[in-house]
C-alpha cells in the first residue's frame, strides 16, 4: 500500500523542499551523507502541459517522483530525478541518452523524527533491481533501455557505507541509497513512454534492538513519458560520474 501515514506529513514536506532545492542548488537530496551533488539539474524542469505529456507520468509532469511505500510501520521511499546532463524532462526523446539519479531509504513511523536513533527500526538493504518496459504507440516492443541487478553496497554513491552481511543501512537519518547518472538508452521511434520498475530487497527489524530481521522485497513502478521528435535528447557536456 502506498501512501504516507500522519507522523510522517512534516517528513513529506521535508522531503519535497530539498527536491526543490536540489533542483535550485544542485545539492544532494540526502543531507549529511554524501556531501554536495554536482549532478541533479540545476534548471528547473519545463513541466509539459497534460495535453502534451505522450504518457502519463509524475516524473515528467513534475521533474522529480517521490513514494512512499508502508510496510509493517516503516516507510520505504524512493526517489528520482534527472541530472543536469539532461534536465528537461519534456526534451527527452527517444534518440540519445537519458540521465537519472535515485534514492532509497526507510522511516521508521512507530518512532517520532527526532527520537534517539537507537530506539528506530534498522533496515538493511541487500539488493537493488530495475527493469524497464518500452511503451510504443501501437503497444510494447522487447527493447530494454535501463537494467540493473546489483548488491546495493558495492554500488552505492557512498564509498563506504554501513554495513552487515544483510547488506547496507537505509534507515533515516543515518544510512541512504544513492545511485547518480543513470542512462536509459535510446529506443524505437514511436516510443511514448519507458516504465522502470524498482525491486529492493532489504531486512527489517521486528523490533528494535532484537536483532532479528525480516526479509521483504519493496517494488515500485516509475512511468516515464518519451515525446515523440526526429531529435535527439541533447546531453549537456559534464563529466558523468561512474555511478
Amino acid at each position: 500500500m502506498t501512501r504516507t501515514r500522519p507522523r510522517l506529513r512534516g517528513l513529506a514536506g521535508v522531503l519535497s523542499a530539498a527536491l526543490v532545492l536540489t533542483a535550485l542548488s544542485g545539492c544532494s537530496v540526502i543531507d549529511g551523507l554524501t556531501g554536495n551533488d554536482a549532478d541533479p539539474a540545476t534548471t528547473p524542469t519545463a513541466s509539459p502541459t497534460a495535453s502534451e505529456t505522450p504518457y502519463d507520468s509524475e516524473f515528467t509532469r513534475d521533474g522529480t517522483f517521490q513514494s512512499h511505500i508502508e510496510m509493517n510501520g516503516v516507510d520505504f521511499v524512493y526517489t528520482l530525478y534527472p541530472t543536469k546532463a539532461t534536465p528537461r524532462t519534456n526534451e527527452w526523446y527517444p534518440k540519445g541518452k537519458k540521465y537519472f539519479t535515485f534514492t532509497f531509504q526507510a522511516y521508521d513511523l512507530d518512532r517520532d523524527l527526532r527520537d534517539p536513533f537507537k530506539t528506530k527500526r534498522k533496515v538493511y538493504l541487500d539488493r537493488i533491481k530495475v527493469t524497464s518496459t518500452v511503451k510504443t504507440s501501437d503497444g510494447t516492443n522487447d527493447e530494454t533501455p535501463y537494467e540493473l541487478n546489483e548488491i546495493a553496497k558495492e554500488v552505492t554513491f557512498d564509498p563506504q557505507p554501513l554495513s552487515t552481511s544483510r547488506g547496507m543501512l537505509i534507515t533515516s537519518p543515518k544510512g541512504a541509497f544513492e545511485l547518480r547518472n543513470q542512462v536509459i538508452q535510446p529506443t524505437a521511434a514511436d516510443t511514448v513512454g519507458i516504465d522502470l520498475t524498482f525491486s529492493a530487497t532489504v531486512y527489517v527489524e521486528r523490533r528494535a534492538g532484537s536483532g532479528t530481521f525480516e526479509k521483504k522485497t519493496i517494488r515500485q513502478r516509475v512511468p516515464i513519458a518519451i515525446f515523440a521528435s526526429d531529435k535527439t535528447t541533447e546531453a549537456q557536456d559534464i563529466p558523468i560520474d561512474a555511478n
